[in-house]
């Protein structure tokens, strides 16, 4: 009964935690019968007149002597629980990772990271209940009643079967809801998701949803997925109150019985006093373990649905890990490409392109015509592309991803910075450089002074590096790409968002890195590209154009006319700002 033999396998080391926590809880349980026959025992001798004081003092230490055991286990029972979610914890969120890390570059292919990011918080924490109490408590809700009927046979036998027989109903009761439940969860996952993926959304857009006055159309769109969510979490919330005034009545009832019968045999005279007290005071206990495992049944009811989705990630088909190397000679040559996101839009056609090693080549083209989507493929994230795409002489197919991570560096505008300090995220490009080193690229970036008047190397960033401005976030970025120190560098509009002063300082090293390094630019400014050895001219998907600068002026085709737009529009913002 709920019971997922692999995703015990999957955490083994939490076996001998949940091991722990019922031998615990039986040595509690042996305690308390103790204390219950020394109480019952007790009130005998008071009852019949025959308690001496040594007695007394022998009935007081057998109770204290009780509590402390039943102390010390509930102590060791919850360290037990701890460590079992905590192994839970680390050893799913490991999994999850390395997984990740498999899937490599193409995993947005499979799964959504919104997905990926509540399944390894919310979905684990979930499994934590699971391992942590879910678990021990239904080992120890099928120890705890044959105990005790083993204790009470000898007093009533009667007694002890009728008690031991109302027991099973309790989890017949969570059977018979499981199959409802499991469905239910299933769905309250599905909308728990989507709501989570619509709020994230409006949070990342919310400066925009301002700006266009549409923040009252998400917001009404927010409150009837929130309408959906909170209708299947009442109907959650109702199915978990029915089935525990189920078990609340079959709890209490075989109690009741249990008891009844037990006072029907003292009057009858079968029984003592002591043994009808014992009864009384312990028939509840015969319920109370499986009552638990009733209220437990529901968070783990959660933690089974959540499981599932972690599964389904673990299930995700990895690709098989390439042997080949990028080579010492990196010139990369695609011959005949086509991408295509959905089978009936394609983005890119019959794309032709030469990047010689050491050269320095741009992509330009107005917005959607594809280029970001080239320096994807580059990289290895969109990997069902067509026509052939080779890395000296390699296909870009056969090269391990480690290998061509080492030696493709890429640089975006919203390349990501860590929380911590600068030596932190310097230090990732390159782990055992001296700080001699790093400084030598800040300076590189004309970053060094401006962090020289802060912490230096420690200078700290915040989530996101809100503390930085988008110019010195791009050269913080530029400068862990130069620290990478790659064979090829690809620059997707990497100067977008930025002052020109700082866009003119990155573009001076750029064409720096040019001299020694093959570098690819994708650009939007035209500006950016006229020192470029050539440029190709993407437009809808189709290479229109390619060649020098020069020469595609000269050709006055598609390139020539965006040059001319754009150096009008710069023209006259100039001017007005002269003006």
């Amino acid at each position: 009964m709920m019971i997922n033999r692999r995703l015990i396998d999957a955490v083994g080391e939490s076996r001998k935690y949940i091991a722990g926590n019922v031998v615990a809880q039986w040595i509690s349980l042996a305690a308390n019968i103790v204390m219950m026959g020394t109480m019952a025992h007790f009130l005998q001798c008071l009852y019949e007149n025959a308690l001496r004081k040594q007695d007394v003092l022998f009935h007081i230490f057998l109770i204290i002597l009780s509590l402390a055991v039943r102390f010390v286990c509930a102590l060791f029972s919850s360290r037990m629980g701890y460590l079992s979610a905590k192994s839970v914890k680390r050893t799913l969120r490991e999994k999850i990772y390395r997984k990740l890390l498999r899937l490599g570059n193409s995993y947005r292919e499979q799964v959504q990271t919104s997905e990926v990011v509540q399944i390894a918080v919310e979905g684990v924490d979930q499994l934590e209940t699971y391992f942590g109490a879910y678990l021990p408590q239904l080992f120890y809700a099928m120890l705890a009643p044959l105990t005790l009927f083993v204790v009470m046979s000898t007093i009533s036998m009667p007694a002890a079967i009728i008690l031991l027989v109302c027991v099973p109903l309790i989890p017949v009761t969570i059977i018979a809801v499981q199959r409802w439940a499991k469905k239910l969860l299933a769905k309250y996952w599905g909308e728990y998701t989507a709501l989570g993926d619509t709020f994230l959304e409006n949070l990342q857009g919310l400066t925009i949803t301002k700006i266009y006055q549409s923040d009252e159309f998400k917001h009404r769109e927010m409150n009837e997925q929130s309408e959906h969510f909170r209708k299947i979490t009442m109907k959650v919330l109702s199915m978990q109150l029915n089935s525990i005034t189920v078990m609340d009545l079959i709890a209490y009832g075989g109690a009741a019985l249990g008891v009844i019968l037990a006072v029907n045999q003292f009057r009858s005279g079968a029984i003592e006093l002591a043994g009808c007290l014992m009864i009384i005071l312990l028939a509840a206990d015969f319920f109370l373990p499986m009552r638990m495992l009733g209220s437990f049944f529901h968070i783990a009811m959660n933690g089974m649905a959540a499981s599932d989705k972690i599964f389904r990630l673990l299930d995700l088909p990895e690709v098989t890990q390439k042997a080949s190397l990028v080579p010492t000679d990196s010139s990369i040559k695609m011959s005949d490409l086509g991408f295509s996101y959905e089978a009936d839009r394609e983005i890119l056609q019959d794309i032709t392109m030469d990047f010689p090693q050491g050269s320095f080549t741009a992509i330009v083209g107005e917005s959607g015509s594809g280029k970001s989507t080239v320096a994807s493929i580059l990289m290895g994230r969109n990997k069902g592309y067509r026509g052939t795409l080779t890395v000296g002489g390699i296909p870009l197919s056969e090269i391990s991803e480690q290998s061509l991570l080492k030696h493709f560096t890429y640089i975006s505008h919203q390349s990501y910075l860590f929380k911590g300090t600068v030596r932190d995220n310097l230090l990732m490009a390159k782990p055992d450089a001296d700080d001699g080193q790093l400084w030598k690229v800040l300076e590189q970036v004309r970053l060094a002074d401006f962090l020289r008047q802060e912490n230096g190397l420690d200078t700290e960033l915040k989530e996101t590096a809100s503390n930085f401005s988008g110019g010195q976030c791009q050269r913080l970025a530029l400068a862990r790409a130069l620290l990478h120190d790659s064979s090829v560098y690809i620059f997707d509009e990497a100067t977008s968002n930025i002052d020109v002063e700082s866009e003119n300082d990155i573009m001076e090293q750029i064409y720096q890195l040019s001299k020694n390094k093959t570098v690819i630019l994708i650009s939007h400014r035209l500006a950016n590209v006229v020192k470029a050895d050539k440029i190709y001219v993407l437009r809808n998907g189709y290479l229109e154009e390619s060649g020098t600068h020069k020469t595609l002026l000269m050709q006055e085709g598609y390139y020539s006319r965006l040059w001319n737009a754009q150096q009008e529009l710069e023209n006259y913002t100039r001017g007005g700002c002269n003006r």
